[in-house]
Order: structure tokens, then sequence, then C-alpha cells
């Protein structure tokens, strides 16, 4: 009896698994958000910061090995920064981003482990902590890549590093880094 009903329960999953291979799915994603300035600037040094994001996103089945996935997130990023003149506080540069990843999928092992690569635009909604919006640039562009494991049924955790390509201020050459670990669920 145990057996017929642990048999039924992995035939069950391995076909609800099975029915996300090709077409169209929709689904949630949050988690944390480990970021950073990199760069050069002679006015402050930076330390990375914990924040999240969370947001939607839809995955276009091409094949069983390849799907685009364009997603829909608020990010916040920054770093916690450290002026070189002392007459400056030290505060905690948070920035709120609406950021538009544009992913290709390539799976590795199907329907379970995937490569995730592409890049992201993101634009800046809001920022925090001592500095003037209007100084800082409202654009952001990045490479993003990391991998996804489909944990269980449209459960799935993801791993990703997003590498900024522009300045986040005109007048620093500092550009954003970050970490992202999340979960979610396709359906």
């Amino acid at each position: 009896m145990k057996k017929s009903l642990y048999l039924t329960l992995v035939i069950v999953l391995v076909g609800f698994t099975e029915t996300y291979a090709q077409g169209l799915n929709f689904g949630l994603k949050g988690g944390a958000n480990f970021s950073n300035f990199e760069g050069t600037s002679a006015n402050f040094d930076s330390e990375s910061i914990t924040s999240y994001h969370a947001g939607a996103f839809v995955e276009l089945g091409l094949s069983s090995r390849l799907s685009i996935q364009p997603e829909l997130l608020y990010s916040t990023m920054g770093a916690n920064v450290s002026s070189f003149n002392s007459a400056a506080d030290d505060f905690k540069n948070e920035l709120g981003y609406i950021s538009v990843p544009l992913l290709a999928r390539i799976y590795l092992i199907p329907n379970r482990l995937s490569i995730d690569l592409g890049p992201q635009v993101s634009f800046l909604m809001s920022e925090k902590e001592h500095v003037d919006l209007d100084k800082s640039n409202t654009f952001d562009f990045a490479l993003a890549g990391g991998v996804t494991l489909q944990v269980f049924g449209p459960l799935f955790i993801q791993g990703r590093y997003n590498l900024g390509l522009t300045d986040v201020k005109p007048d620093a050459d500092v550009t954003n880094r970050v970490l992202q670990l999340s979960a979610g669920i396709r359906f």
C-alpha cells in the first residue's frame, strides 16, 4: 500500500512538472538583495547593504531546453557610504528601482535546473538618506546571470548576480553590484 502511494505521488509530481516544459507560465518571486557600489571615487568608500526585491515574471518556453523570461521587479540596491571628508556624515544610500530583466533560460536538466543570462534595465524610483535625487542617474543598465532550481513542482529557488554597467551618479565613477537570492512559484 505504501509503495503504491509513493509511486502514485512520484508519477503525479513528474507529470505536474512536465507540464511546465513548454508554453506560457506566469509567476511571482521575491527575496534578498546584497548590494554594494563598485568603482573608484575620490569622495567616498562603501560597504554592502542587505535589502529586498519582489515582482512577477512570464516564462515563454521555446523548447524543453530554452525559454525567454521577462520580469518586472521592485528592487532596492545601494551601499553604506563613508565619506573621506571628515565634515560629512556616513549614511546608507538606498536606491529603489523598477527593474526589467530579460533573461534567456537554458535548462541543463529539463524542468529542474537552468542557467539564466541576459540584460536588465532599471529605472530609479526613490532614494533614501542624505542624497539629492536630482543628482542621481535615473537609469541603470546591468548584465544579469544566475541559476534557477525547481525544488518541488512549481516552487523554485534562484541565485543571480547583477553587474551594473552605468554610473549611479554622474559625478562618481561607481556602479551597482547586486547578489540576489530568491524564492518563487510558477503558475
